[in-house]
């Protein structure tokens, strides 16, 4: 296994974390425990989890697998989600960054988690509350580092700033969505994450299943993908005609190289020079074993070509695409 350094930190992970979201969900447990060991078994040392996936399930279920190791694992998991009750039970106060950390590590069954990530930005809030925090519990010992996930480029360099102010340690990893047709990390978090010395572990490679090549059409949807169970983020973002024409055109590249769309998309994502690891949400026990089998894939100059007539850098397959949930924000009229 070929690992990493987490940015400017000594801290290595493998090329591919393992995603929990489906575990304790989609995933059985007994499915879910047997994945986690097979990717012990390959080399696998990074794992990344969330306080929300599952409400909470996927924790607890996480936290068996630990109980055979938990110091082999850089585990990471996220914080800012509404989890708890009340106004108070979400966001970036210094009360739920803390009560958040502390329920996850009780989920866990764990005294340390290796990253935290504020999981998402609330770009009208301020950063010293948080970034003071988890200052704070690094010096408890209750986390190692923390990162930035669905931050946009500015915000990450507000918060290296608000870090560098209050005396506190930088965030050392960032997570953008980032695959073959969604480009748009190239224009500002990736330059930043490599300005500030940050890692950068990215999720969906696969664009939410898109680019598995299992989508013939609109209309051709399997009973058992995403779409088919109204899955609300891929019809979000990744369910357009613009990106199935991308995934066509790949499935028949790839296919000519030896290789599934899914084990190309993975491997095109790794091979990055500014991507530390790319997170894998595998459902079933064969779709991780597609996920392991990308490491063996090497892209080369042709195929980056290839990729960038299908999808030019920085842009996404598809013109004026926003993400609905960070959706840039526009014009607003002066003295509206």
């Amino acid at each position: 296994m070929e690992y990493r350094k987490l940015g400017t930190s000594p801290l290595l992970v493998s090329p591919l974390t393992l995603g929990t979201m489906m575990f304790g969900g989609a995933t059985d447990e007994a499915e879910s425990l047997r994945i986690i060991q097979d990717a012990r078994e390959h080399g696998i040392n990074s794992m990344d989890t969330a306080d929300i996936y599952n409400k909470g399930e996927t924790e607890r279920v996480v936290a068996k697998a630990l109980a055979q190791g938990r110091d082999y694992w850089v585990l990471a998991s996220k914080v800012g989600n509404p989890m708890g009750t009340g106004p108070n039970g979400e966001g970036f106060s210094r009360k739920w960054v803390m009560e958040g950390v502390e329920a996850s590590l009780r989920r866990l069954n764990t005294d340390y988690l290796d990253i935290v990530y504020l999981h998402l930005d609330f770009p009208a809030h301020p950063l010293e509350e948080p970034i003071r925090a988890l200052g704070d519990l690094i010096r408890q010992g209750k986390i190692r580092y923390y990162g930035l996930s669905n931050f946009r480029g500015w915000r990450i360099a507000e918060a290296v700033r608000v870090a560098q102010q209050l005396g506190v340690p930088a965030p050392s990893v960032t997570q953008p969505v980032y695959s073959l047709v969604n480009r748009l990390a190239e224009q500002e978090q990736l330059p930043a994450a490599r300005e500030y010395g940050m890692g950068v572990i990215s999720y969906s490679p696969l664009a939410r299943g898109v680019l598995t090549g299992k989508y013939r059409s609109m209309d051709d949807v399997p009973a058992d993908s995403r779409v088919a169970r109204g899955d609300p983020r891929i019809r979000d973002t990744e369910w357009r005609p613009e990106s199935l024409v991308v995934a066509n055109a790949l499935r028949e590249h790839a296919e000519a190289r030896g290789c599934t769309a899914a084990e190309f998309s993975v491997a095109w994502v790794i091979s990055s020079a500014l991507i530390t690891s790319a997170i894998t949400g595998p459902r079933t026990f064969d779709q991780w074993s597609s996920y392991l089998r990308a490491l063996e894939v090497k892209i080369t100059e042709d195929d980056e070509a290839f990729v960038d007539g299908l999808v030019p850098p920085g842009y996404a397959s598809t013109h004026g695409y926003s993400d609905p949930r960070h959706r840039v924000v526009g014009r607003a009229l002066r003295g509206a």
